[in-house]
């Protein structure tokens, strides 16, 4: 459908990078269901820096998944350079960086969205990630910092002179956070501003949703976050807009297959985090999860969940 310098990717559906949730398990989950490419949550270029355990986990990946992205994060062009041949040294396809993330730890530290208040030190960062980097490097981003500093087009512009090889929108302020409606407007200015693939991001709730989003803005790709939770299938053009039980079920210990052969060690309050995300609209959905959240083994769950069929 569009190619990322040589990376081909096959249609425009992708999952986004979602802190605590988009783990191995989570994007071969949703490859399966049809996403073209999928993001790791942010890694952090201080962890890849002193090699820390549960920085490096995060870099499991398969054959299968691939094409897959891992996203970095940090606010110091040198060590983001130092991180980005780390990660090049894994078999993945992209270094996505994270300069859009509105939560308050990632901020205070300079990085994230904060990046948008300084565009110098944001063209430091893109420059030191693709010196070093054997892959190609994305970035992705919000609208501004506030309504009153709208600043995408001109930061995409940066970014693409910068040696970006292509941008994720996210079309929300900082000030924003996940509220609010987001401004697909600004997605189709950003694609006008520059001549490198443009991914959108921002109130994909269906597959419905991501057509209508290439449809209005003219984006290469629609990135989709929070609803993928629990509804993988939203990559499926085939897949029903509100399933079945039994439907969902599937999905659920499909999931939950991935998980005992590739993560059994994964926390219980992680598995059952997801596992109730499942049952969102669903007659009862409140009684199933607090029945999940009751659960104090993988074990059990699986019971409850076979029960449930």
């Amino acid at each position: 459908m569009f190619s990322i310098t040589t990376l081909r990717i096959d249609n425009p559906f992708i999952l986004a990078p979602l802190a605590g949730y988009s783990d191995l398990v989570f994007r071969l989950l949703c490859r399966e269901y049809g996403a073209s490419l999928c993001f790791s949550e942010m890694i952090s270029c201080h962890g890849l820096h002193f090699r820390q355990k549960n920085t490096l986990d995060m870099l499991k990946t398969v054959e299968a998944e691939r094409p897959v992205a891992m996203q970095l994060f940090g606010s110091e062009p040198e060590l983001m350079g130092e991180a980005a041949g780390i990660l090049s040294g894994y078999p993945i396809d992209l270094i996505d960086l994270n300069m859009g993330c509105p939560v308050k730890k990632v901020i205070k530290k300079g990085a994230g969205c904060a990046l948008m208040k300084d565009p110098p030190l944001a063209a430091r960062i893109i420059r030191a990630v693709v010196q070093n980097s054997k892959v190609p490097v994305t970035v992705k981003f919000r609208s501004g910092w506030n309504h009153q500093t709208i600043t995408a087009c001109g930061f995409a512009r940066m970014a693409e002179e910068n040696g970006a090889a292509a941008l994720t929108l996210h079309a929300r302020t900082w000030s924003d956070g996940f509220s609010g409606t987001a401004d697909w407007r600004l997605i189709r200015l950003v694609k006008q501003s520059v001549s490198i693939p443009v991914i959108g991001n921002g109130d994909v709730k269906s597959h419905a949703d991501g057509l209508r989003m290439l449809a209005e803005t003219g984006c290469d790709g629609v990135m989709i976050g929070r609803g993928a939770l629990g509804a993988p299938w939203i990559f499926s053009a085939d897949a029903p807009e509100n399933p079945s039980l039994a439907f969902r079920l599937a999905a659920l210990n499909r999931h939950l297959e991935l998980i005992a052969k590739h993560q059994p060690d994964t926390p219980p309050s992680q598995v059952k985090n997801h596992a109730g995300r499942y049952f969102k609209g669903v007659v009862g959905g409140a009684e199933i999860r607090r029945q999940i959240f009751n659960q104090t083994s993988y074990i059990g769950l699986k019971e409850l969940i076979s029960s449930l069929s």
